[in-house]
């Protein structure tokens, strides 16, 4: 059982599973992230200038950006110029040890940096190779270079985004790379448990346009998943102009009726009992029909109460709420408190930082404390320790 205490630590999941992350920017850092706070030993691979996110501000110290910072905890670091006989050498050094390499570097790159999937695989038939390009190889933008606003624009994204004006916009969070991250971080552990029943390795490929484009047209597909189409993309219930934080009587709030016993339940308590008794809001088939005009008439009622009044009665009705929160608002969230989300720490050279935990709870399995993101180059003696390590 989980007790109070849920400081920041990693557990001890992939422990002995080592990853040589060549990754760079946001997607591939915060993928080998999750598999650092799952315990596998992550050495991250940087050229002789950096990550190139070290660089992005605010920071304390030149190439230690919170960025950075908050997306590379829980791995060991190394500089290597892959350009050099030398440092092509030393990575070959680092691969005999490793169970996986993961980068996200377009297949051009790869290939002349001799880290293509033919060269590695050929050489380590063991090694559990992951890319994460911008687009599928095969296609016609295989080589295009993409970053988190490009895949926005390019799957839809800033499409569904657009103002009152019809002008698209990014969604203000790199939702983009995030997303990519995780299905990376997914298709390591899945390549893990390829070789741990087989002891070979394999080659996953995991483009972060196709990801996002599969992500979104899960519910967008929406009619055009039959065919012929019984009608166009887009879950109407999402796009509805009515789905939205609606205004109270001194601020904002989420509401979201789901089940008939939401919905009756709400329209009782608002002494609608026309709409609580109609058959049309009792099945959920004729709901899902008319739920444009079920988000009019929730925007139209509540103004009537404030927040506060509003909240207990929908948390006395099971329906689910919640007040609008920034992101500043966050850092003193109640709940988050409870179950100690930040933690402070002492970073070698960073001094004290705030720190998010991984969002998950282990029972079970060993765990110790997380580590700080890495200097660069903190440690370069990493390939002669990696030689003299058992596996």
């Amino acid at each position: 059982m989980r007790g109070h205490e849920w400081k920041l630590k990693m557990y001890d999941l992939l422990k002995g599973a080592r990853v040589l992350d060549l990754t760079t920017i946001v997607l591939g850092p915060f993928a080998t992230r999750y598999l650092g706070d799952f315990g596998a030993d992550v050495v991250k691979v940087e050229p002789p200038s950096g990550d190139l996110f070290r660089y992005v501000r605010p920071a304390r110290s030149e190439g230690m950006g919170a960025g950075y910072l908050n997306s590379n905890r829980n791995k060991r670091s190394v500089t290597l110029d892959l350009k050099s006989p030398e440092g092509k050498n030393r990575l070959l050094d680092l691969l005999d040890g490793a169970d996986v390499l993961v980068h996200n570097m377009q297949p051009a790159t790869a290939g002349k940096l001799g880290v293509d999937p033919d060269s590695i695989r050929n050489a380590f038939p063991q090694i559990v190779y992951c890319c994460a390009a911008g687009y599928a190889s095969g296609g016609r933008n295989a080589e295009l270079p993409a970053y988190d606003d490009i895949i926005q624009a390019a799957c839809g994204v800033a499409d569904l985004n657009r103002n009152d004006r019809g002008e698209p916009r990014f969604l203000p969070t790199i939702i983009c790379d995030k997303v990519g991250g995780l299905h990376l971080a997914m298709a390591v552990l899945a390549g893990l448990v390829h070789h741990a029943s087989t002891g070979q390795g394999c080659y996953i490929e995991v483009p972060m346009y196709e990801g996002i484009a599969s992500f979104l047209l899960s519910e967008h597909l929406d009619g055009e998943t039959f065919v012929p189409a019984a009608g166009t993309t887009g879950y109407e219930r999402v796009l509805s102009p009515y789905r939205k934080p609606y205004a109270t009587r001194d601020g904002y709030l989420a509401v979201l009726p789901y089940t008939t016993k939401n919905w009756v339940g709400f329209f009782t308590a608002i002494g609608r009992n026309d709409l609580a008794e109609a058959d049309w809001v009792r099945d959920p088939a004729q709901r899902s029909d008319r739920i444009a005009e079920l988000y009019e008439i929730l925007a139209q009622a509540m103004p009537e109460r404030s927040n506060s009044d509003w909240l207990k009665l929908l948390r006395d009705l099971d329906i689910p709420c919640s007040p609008v929160q920034s992101l500043g608002d966050l850092l003193d969230d109640g709940h988050l408190s409870d179950v100690d989300f930040f933690g402070e720490v002492d970073h070698p050279t960073e001094g004290r930082i705030r720190s998010v935990r991984s969002p998950f709870w282990v029972d079970g399995v060993d765990e110790k404390p997380d580590h700080p993101a890495p200097p660069r180059a903190e440690q370069n003696n990493l390939i002669e320790w990696y030689k003299r390590s058992d596996r």
